[in-house]
């Protein structure tokens, strides 16, 4: 008798320590969720700190550096803007800067350039003719200089392989220009005289026509020999054209 009643006190005992067991496994669960919500907010701080100090932060930064450079776009827009504005003025000018139009070009003569007149060392015997673009237009060169040295009635021939494949067009500023053969070096070209003057008239776009204002360039104070052989290019637009002949 004894020894059932010492088994089912034994029981209770059993059921107590069970029970006991369980609870103590819930509190540490409980313990346990605690401690993970705590880790999960600590982890959540270490994260946060990782955003400022890795580079996160950092990389925010540089989207408000993005943001700026799109800020250096919108002023580059700006710029292109200005650009257009520039282009504008080209164009507004275009009026007085395009040598196609008829507007903008004249016939050049003694009244929109200054003209020189000189004799050069190399080749001998030869003149080399200067004429620069003072006016505010394009001026043409048509054909070539009628040059008549002291009271000659006529002008040299020309030298009919020294015409070029275009008009010469004088930018404001530009110069062209004309050689003049002065004598035979071999003296083919019979008694010359020497001239201290010399009257240099320029054509207009018909052969032959007279563009006006003609140019009395300075000659050197011993003036210039010339003789039969005399000749004149047409307009070049350069002096190494102009004196190859």
């Amino acid at each position: 008798m004894r020894t059932l009643r010492s088994a089912r006190s034994a029981r209770p005992a059993r059921l107590l320590a069970v029970t006991g067991a369980a609870l103590a496994a819930l509190a540490l669960t409980a313990c346990d969720n605690g401690m993970g919500t705590r880790d999960e907010g600590a982890a959540g701080g270490s994260t946060s700190s990782s955003q400022s100090t890795g580079g996160s932060g950092t990389t925010g930064g540089s989207g408000t550096t993005g943001g700026s450079t799109t800020g250096g776009s919108t002023s580059t827009g700006g710029a292109s803007t200005t650009g257009g504005t520039t282009a504008d003025k080209a164009s507004s000018k275009g009026g007085t800067s395009d040598p196609s139009d008829p507007e903008n070009r004249v016939t050049c003569n003694g009244s929109t350039t200054t003209v020189t007149a000189q004799p050069v060392s190399r080749p001998l015997n030869h003149m080399l003719i200067t004429v620069k673009n003072t006016g505010s237009k394009y001026c043409d060169l048509y054909y070539n200089p009628t040059v008549r040295f002291g009271e000659a009635q006529s002008a040299p021939r020309v030298i009919e392989e020294s015409q070029p494949q275009a008009v010469v067009t004088l930018a404001p500023g530009e110069s062209g220009y004309a050689g003049v053969l002065l004598s035979a070096a071999d003296g083919s070209g019979g008694k010359g005289t020497t001239e201290k003057k010399v009257v240099i008239h320029f054509q207009g776009a018909e052969a032959g026509s007279d563009a006006g204002s003609p140019a009395s360039p300075a000659l050197p104070a011993k003036g210039v020999y010339v003789d039969n052989s005399v000749a004149v290019t047409y307009w070049q637009s350069t002096m190494e054209d102009a004196l190859q002949y």
